[in-house]
Formats: structure tokens, C-alpha cells, sequence
């Protein structure tokens, strides 16, 4: 029987940011060979906090998402007119349409801001919904032009423990294969409070081996990953610092930065940490949350 790939799929309100993660998730979805699936939720505007629509505007919200969803679909075809394109529009709030959707895809892909969302806000409430909740990689499409391109043939990888960020290894690996980059993977680790530059620990004190062991939680990270893509230059990177600032440093030279999350089934709420939080608000280039299930 033959194997169907499940399809990557985007999420679609019209807006420019929207359309931005329209044309990367084409992009993305064609290096991979995967069908492409749009999604435009009707209700969309209402999530990202835009007043109640009047009973006219609501008599013109059908027509209204036809020709958004419409319209992203052409630009897909023109894009990538090889390209496998599916598109649905949806009664639903979009974050929940997305949730829902993620349990058969092979990623979910936002823009950073929706078309309703709040003046001076960094990230929508659906791409921060949709990266907490989800349990299927999370892209969220945002930074620099550079970035967008692909123009810097480096993937970041942020290394956290292998208990939360085995899966997030194998799909960077994934990505720099498929693209033909390099992969950057960094762990920054802090001096504890007890020592510093000027005081530092004796050569004996388990405290002076930081970076050794960060470089040893790297080998252990991506030991299975990098066995089953050979072909994929790594450059391995420990850095002192908060991790967060690290990241969004870094993500200034790369064309995404993936990074781990946990999932707790049975558990609501935001699970993002302070880290990815961070990225998805200040990265300089898209930004993939890859959860790990406990």
C-alpha cells in the first residue's frame, strides 16, 4: 500500500505577514516533495482581537474568505506551478483550525502577525497559540529578507537537553540536507554564580568543566541525527551567555533556527520557555518549535 506524505500546511488570513509564510511554506513544501495545504479560518479577525463584525460585513465574510484563500492558492500555483496545492476555508477560530489540522500534517507554518493583530505586537496570538499547543513542528515565518530567501545556506540548531531536543536535532538535519547548508549547532551555558572571570574555580572543581560538558551535551544531542545524514556539514559551537540572547544573536546569519520544546499530554497552556519565547518574538529568520513528547 502505498505510503501518502502528510502535507505541510499554512495558515492564511490575507495579510502581508500571512502571505509571506504562504510563499516559504510553498518553498519549503517543494524541497520536501510534500503537498501543500492551504487554510484560511473565517473567524480569523476575531482571534487576533479585531472588534465584532456588523451584519453586513458578516453577509460578506463567505465572499470575503473565498477570495482570500482564492488568491493564495493562485500565488502558490505561480510560485510553484509543479507543486501539490489543496485549499480550505473553515468556520473556526484560526488557531484552533490550525491545531486541529496539525494532527495530520507534517509541520504548521504562521506568519508572525495576523491581520487583526494589535499595533507594536511582535508575534499574533495565533502563531503563539499554535507554537505552544501544537504537536507537529511549528514554523513561524518572520525576520529579515535575507533570512526569508534562504541567502545565508546556514541552518541554526539550538541545543537543548537530548530529553527535549532529540526530535528538533533530527529535523534540522533534515532541513540542512535537503537545502545542501550548513548546520549550526550552539549550546550556551552560564558560569555559575559562585564564580566568575575574576574568581574563577579551581582547576579540580566540577564547576570549571562547563564547557566541556556543553560540548559533550552537543556529541550526545546530535550523535543519532548526524549518523543517519552524513552528507550534512555541522559546526559545533559553546557559547557563554543566556541562551535566548545567544539565539536571537546568531539567528542574524541563518536561514531558520530550530529549537525543542516538550509537550505533557493532558497539560493546557503555554509551554514554550523563556528561549523559544524569545526567538518567536526577536528572531532575525523564521523560527521552527519542534515538540518533544514526555
Amino acid at each position: 500500500m502505498e505510503i501518502m506524505e502528510l502535507p505541510l500546511v499554512v495558515g492564511v488570513d490575507g495579510s502581508e505577514g500571512s502571505l509571506l509564510a504562504v510563499d516559504w511554506a510553498a518553498d519549503e513544501a517543494a524541497r520536501h516533495g510534500l503537498p501543500l495545504r492551504l487554510l484560511h479560518a473565517s473567524l480569523w479577525e476575531r482571534y487576533e482581537g479585531a472588534p465584532p463584525k456588523t451584519g453586513r460585513e458578516r453577509s460578506t465574510e463567505q465572499a470575503t474568505a473565498e477570495h482570500v484563500i482564492a488568491s493564495a492558492e493562485e500565488r502558490v500555483r505561480r510560485r510553484n506551478p509543479g507543486l501539490e496545492v489543496s485549499a480550505e476555508t473553515v468556520p473556526e477560530e484560526a488557531a484552533s483550525a490550525l491545531l486541529h489540522e496539525g494532527n495530520n500534517a507534517s509541520a504548521l507554518v504562521t506568519g508572525s502577525r495576523g491581520r487583526g493583530g494589535l499595533k507594536g505586537a511582535l508575534l499574533g496570538s495565533v502563531g503563539l497559540a499554535v507554537a505552544a499547543r501544537a504537536y507537529c513542528p511549528v514554523v513561524v515565518v518572520r525576520g529579515d529578507r535575507a533570512g526569508l530567501a534562504g541567502a545565508h545556506e546556514r541552518i541554526l540548531l539550538g541545543a537543548g537537553d537530548p530529553d527535549t531536543s532529540g526530535e528538533a536535532a533530527r529535523f534540522a538535519f533534515r532541513e540542512a540536507e535537503v537545502r545542501g547548508c550548513e548546520l549550526d549547532v550552539v549550546h550556551a551555558w552560564r558560569r555559575p554564580a559562585h564564580e566568575s572571570a575574576d574568581h574563577p574555580a579551581p582547576a579540580a572543581d566540577p564547576a570549571h568543566r562547563h564547557e566541556e560538558q556543553a560540548s559533550a551535551l552537543i556529541d550526545a544531542l546530535i550523535a543519532e541525527a548526524s549518523a543517519g545524514h552524513p552528507a550534512v556539514r555541522v559546526r559545533r559551537a559553546t557559547v557563554e551567555g543566556p541562551a535566548r540572547r545567544v539565539l536571537v544573536h546568531r539567528s542574524a546569519a541563518a536561514d531558520l533556527v530550530v529549537v525543542g520544546a516538550r509537550r505533557r499530554s493532558g497539560r493546557f497552556g503555554l509551554q514554550l520557555g523563556r528561549v523559544n519565547h524569545t526567538l518567536l518574538h526577536h528572531a532575525a529568520c523564521p523560527v521552527a518549535v519542534v515538540p518533544q513528547r514526555a
